[in-house]
């Protein structure tokens, strides 16, 4: 099964855009791989919020199949991507089941979170940049949901950038309670 993994730049107090959805203060790490990083999907997942703001900065998407969750655009506006507008769920269930290579949940802390709800994330990882914002778009909805995360994988790297991978330990169905065993603390 694919994996839906929430692979985001953040800022160490938690933000993933300034106050302006900028992103001037991510600064490229020489040392880390985005291309390698970038073959290991063939699935963008993210909100309209996100896609607009790729869209205006040029970003290529060369090559990967792009969904955007999304209540407000008109597919026919929008030929070379996927909109969801109804079914997100049952879409994001399908991806999973389907071959390929993993699924890049995009920015979005708000479809994050709704994701989370419906165990659909399989990681986090979050590439902690060391700025602090004091503002801005959260890496989190403050309408989140609870979820024990496991540590799998950590890199520090010259410029002082952390990459994580955890695990996201999945709820039961309908409850707070975790599946997978015991918890290691983490929250």
């Amino acid at each position: 099964m694919r994996r839906v993994r929430y692979q985001v730049a953040c800022s160490l107090d938690g933000y993933i855009a300034g106050p302006n959805d900028d992103f001037d203060w991510i600064m490229p790490e020489p040392s880390f791989n985005f291309e390698a990083l970038y073959a290991q999907f063939d699935t963008l997942l993210m909100g309209r919020r996100t896609y607009e703001i790729v869209r205006a900065m040029g970003e290529s998407l060369r090559g990967k199949q792009v969904i955007v969750a999304s209540r407000s655009l008109r597919p026919v506006d929008y030929p070379d991507v996927e909109i969801v507008s109804e079914g997100l769920e049952a879409r994001v269930r399908e991806l999973r089941a389907q071959s390929g290579r993993d699924i890049w949940l995009y920015g979005g802390g708000n479809l994050f979170s709704q994701l989370l709800a419906w165990n659909l994330v399989d990681t986090v990882e979050p590439a902690i940049i060391p700025i602090l914002l004091g503002g801005g778009v959260q890496l989190l909805s403050p309408h989140g949901v609870r979820r024990r995360l496991a540590l799998v994988g950590h890199r520090a790297y010259p410029s002082g950038m952390l990459l994580l991978e955890y695990e996201v330990q999945q709820a039961a169905e309908g409850t707070n309670e975790f599946l997978g065993g015991k918890s290691n603390g983490a929250e």
